[in-house]
């Protein structure tokens, strides 16, 4: 995915006026023939991670082809930086920037100062919220989503189940061993955000049976997908026949993992079957809809309408968060499972089972 991006090597040192030599594209309609610009500050791992980053980046596709708006994409490495490209984009003239979209938790205490200093400029925050009257805050109920994977991981671990596909052009039999009754969760870095992730999951298996075990371990990284190889690989080996990974580019090495071994996994924030070359291993993603948030933040601030001020939350209910069943997987899950999983997601929108936010002791 990330070699389909028209990309520009960012230009460091630039400051005041313009930007310089932003990644990414500048499109629909052209300059200032467009009806707005956004400017983009991806989350740490940037885009490629076929993730988070790549889904808010869809977003922003989707309003350049239907509102005809032009965009450009920051890649920060490290901390420090989203400060220095938030200020950038709020600081430039050529062109006026009417939107800075701010991806990730992570920029909430760059972004507190610089909402305040620069009061005239909009600013999209996903995953946090800071009350602002030029911030439009954008969260999501991640564990609604993560149950319900976890409950499709549950219902397929304590039952004989098989898919006949390949890995690295080898033909493999990806299945189920209902006598270990384990299952597994790789997180990127340990936050309370993460912590969502996991805690939804866990409550999803032990809804299906309250006796599988879940594994949980942290890479320390989005990044790193040979430790994300490295932990799947031990969890598959204590037994686990799938393992769920809320950890960006780091969960690619957990395809890697289940691929070797013939097991599955469960993919996050986008649908991971159609991008990654380990489809055949990716029974379902955790989909979490932040290109909307993007799409529709930007679709506000061509209207003039901007919800400066607000936090938008999304959940199963609206279409936020869901559980997709991987493309090569499709008509092969069992029809008791598919059931079983609309009706959780019904009691869980009618409030019959409360979801919680931090895993069980």
């Amino acid at each position: 995915m990330r070699d389909q991006i028209d990309r520009r090597t960012f230009i460091g040192g630039a400051t005041g006026a313009t930007l310089a030599g932003l990644t990414g594209c500048l499109g629909g309609g052209g300059g200032s023939e467009a009806p707005a610009h956004v400017g983009m500050v991806y989350s740490l791992g940037g885009l490629g991670d076929e993730a988070f980053n790549d889904m808010t980046h869809a977003g922003i596709q989707r309003a350049e082809e239907e509102l005809g708006i032009a965009y450009d994409n920051t890649e920060p490495e490290g901390q420090s930086e989203f400060s220095t490209f938030q200020q950038q984009f709020a600081s430039s003239t050529d062109p006026d920037y009417d939107l800075v979209t701010c991806i990730g938790f992570s920029q909430l205490s760059a972004l507190q100062e610089n909402a305040s200093e620069y009061p005239e400029q909009d600013f999209m925050l996903i995953d946090s919220e800071l009350d602002a009257d030029n911030v439009a805050s954008y969260r999501f109920r991640e564990h609604e989503g993560s149950f319900q994977v976890g409950h499709l991981a549950g219902l397929l671990s304590t039952r004989e189940f098989s898919h006949e596909g390949s890995y690295s052009g080898t033909e493999k039999t990806f299945s189920t061993d209902p006598e270990a009754k384990t299952v597994g969760f790789v997180g990127g870095k340990e936050n309370p955000l993460i912590k969502k992730f996991e805690a939804g999951f866990i409550a999803g298996v032990h809804h299906a049976d309250s006796e599988i075990e879940v594994r949980s371990a942290y890479a320390g990284s989005w990044n790193d997908p040979g430790r994300g190889q490295e932990i799947a690989s031990s969890m598959y080996d204590a037994g686990a026949d799938i393992v769920y990974h809320a950890a960006g580019a780091t969960g690619s090495g957990v395809f890697s993992a289940a691929g070797e071994r013939g097991r599955l996994a469960i993919g996050v924030d986008s649908d991971q079957s159609l991008s990654s070359d380990a489809s055949h291993t990716i029974v379902a993603s955790m989909v979490k809809h932040a290109d909307t948030a993007v799409f529709n933040a930007t679709k506000d601030v061509v209207n003039d309408e901007f919800q400066g001020g607000s936090t938008v939350m999304l959940g199963l209910e609206d279409g936020g968060v869901e559980a997709v069943i991987g493309t090569d997987y499709e008509g092969e899950i069992p029809q008791d499972v598919l059931d079983a999983l609309e009706s959780s997601r019904e009691e869980i929108q009618n409030g019959e089972i409360d979801v919680p936010t931090e895993p069980e002791n």
